[in-house]
């Protein structure tokens, strides 16, 4: 780190100077949204493709999030996606059209990388985290081969919500079999990826790559951290996504099989008792409840509930004995807060916590 990083890095009461990939975009722009006034990250650099490289991000980006764009990020000339940013730290909200080579070049410079990208969610020894389910799998950062640079994934949008809904009655009774039907908001295409004619009026009952994205990532998630590598879990687990007029929040019907037997109550039990490394840390992003429980039959729903604990917790609804599994209910999550920007943010905030950005 040179002698300008570490004097930015002290500016404000030591906050640590990030830089955002991909700035202009909807998880970019998420990102400076909910970077503002954070109390252990300050932005100092954007970055986004060569053709908006040069002026400041004010003049730049296509601001399509409520309120104003954050006077200091405005004022931030926005670079290239190279690795002579100079910070240490970057989020990245890339598109995985071209995330995977260039997250990869700034972790071998020297850089840690918050990633929303799919790219190396896979990768053996790179984390796909959810903080209250697999806070441990951050030692996988140790076996990486970047030198000084890590990479950090953040899982998909639609997993974050179901996963944090199954990981209380997995540890409690078991969990054999899953399977998600998913009613996916228009904000999960990005700006330009779904056309306003095509969703009117309409449900468009195929999402490219996210019911393969739903069936695998949970099982690494849940799976069991062991000599430096991830024994996934032994679940089966099936998945429809269906993308649905709903501006933000993907609400998911959910059925499972469980290995033991449990009533209703000891389910919900589970769900309104369960936190997690962030909330035991009281880290700055993490809801002060993970998991809410609606008995009404008709909750959650995204309108009423995708905003709860600023987006950052998970809403549950629905619950009901099962005639092929054991039990189905619903899980709301807001897409683009816990299940893109926030979360990887709260990533982020653990990693602090943990002592993985001295």
């Amino acid at each position: 780190m040179n002698e300008w990083t570490r004097r930015l890095m002290n500016r404000h009461a030591d906050k640590i100077a990030v830089g955002v990939l991909g700035a202009t975009g909807s998880v970019g722009q998420k990102f400076i949204q909910l970077l503002q006034n954070h109390p252990y990250f300050e932005v100092t650099e954007v970055a986004a493709s060569p053709r908006s490289a040069g002026r400041p991000y004010g003049q730049v980006v296509q601001w399509t999030l409520p309120g104003n764009i954050p006077k200091e990020a405005a004022r931030l000339k926005l670079k290239e996606c190279q690795p002579d940013l100079q910070c240490a730290f970057l989020f990245s909200g890339l598109d995985a059209s071209v995330a995977g080579t260039i997250e990869t070049d700034f972790a071998r410079a020297g850089y840690t990388v918050v990633s929303n990208a799919k790219n190396h969610r896979f990768d053996a020894d790179v984390p796909l985290m959810i903080p209250e389910v697999n806070a441990d799998h951050l030692q996988l950062m140790h076996q990486q081969s970047y030198g000084t640079g890590k990479i950090i994934t953040n899982p998909n949008c639609s997993t974050i919500g179901m996963v944090l809904a199954l990981k209380p009655l997995m540890d409690a009774f078991g969990l054999q079999q899953v399977n998600a039907v998913t009613m996916q908001a228009i904000s999960g295409a990005g700006f330009s990826g779904l056309a306003a004619a095509s969703i009117t009026d309409n449900v468009i009952p195929y999402i490219k790559g996210e019911e393969e994205k739903l069936e695998t990532e949970p099982l690494k998630i849940l799976g069991q951290l062991n000599g430096g590598k991830i024994d996934e879990a032994s679940i089966n687990i099936s998945a429809r996504c269906n993308r649905v007029p709903v501006i933000d929040g993907h609400l998911e019907s959910i059925q499972v099989a469980l290995q033991n037997k449990p009533q209703k109550k000891d389910l919900i039990e589970c769900w309104t008792t369960f936190a997690g490394e962030p909330q035991r840390l009281k880290l700055p992003s993490a809801p002060l409840q993970p998991l809410y429980y609606f008995a009404e039959p008709h909750y959650p729903q995204p309108r009423l509930h995708r905003d709860i604990e600023q987006g950052m917790a998970v809403a549950i609804g629905g619950l009901r004995t099962c005639n092929l599994f054991d039990f189905k209910f619903n899980v709301l999550s807001h897409n683009t807060v816990r299940g893109a920007a926030g979360g990887a943010i709260l990533c982020a905030e653990l990693m602090k916590a943990k002592g993985y950005l001295q």
